[in-house]
């Protein structure tokens, strides 16, 4: 329970349902890659690019670069131990108010320093502030947790 509460972020994300703790994404990236690489692919794509229902393959390299680039997408840390952006306001914000996290600020629901979740998010880190303040940590954390949730307008 103690790594569980770890992994509860400021923001009210939890860390162990990211992909980037995770990591699943970032060696599945890598290991594609390698293939790729292994069957000489990127003179396939060229080649192959050539005919009228290969065309998409002209974009080849652009994939590959992407995957170089979610390989890196990954965060062993978690928020409380310093992992995601070094720059966090939220984080920053919580620990000189020397809170456990937004869910214990009675501003939460209208902070500006949430909406950099949004486009990534939804409005799910706004629905876990709810539930921790409701229920609490524990309660929180053996319940539904939201990773992404669509924002009513």
């Amino acid at each position: 329970m103690a790594e569980e509460n770890e992994l509860l972020a400021y923001c009210g994300l939890y860390c162990g349902d990211c992909h980037r703790y995770k990591g699943k994404i970032p060696d599945l990236a890598r290991d594609l890659r390698k293939e790729l690489r292994a069957a000489h692919y990127d003179t396939f794509a060229a080649s192959f690019s050539q005919s009228p229902f290969g065309k998409p393959l002209a974009h080849y390299m652009e994939c590959y670069d992407a995957l170089g680039l979610m390989m890196k997408f990954r965060c062993k840390k978690g928020c409380r131990k310093g992992g995601g952006p070094p720059f966090c306001k939220i984080r920053i914000c919580c620990q000189e108010k020397g809170i456990a996290g937004c869910w214990e600020c009675d501003e939460f629901e209208s902070c500006k320093k949430l909406e950099f979740l949004v486009p990534v998010h939804g409005d799910a880190h706004i629905k876990n502030l709810r539930a921790v303040k409701k229920k609490g940590v524990k309660g929180f954390l053996s319940g539904k947790r939201n990773w992404y949730t669509r924002k009513k307008e």
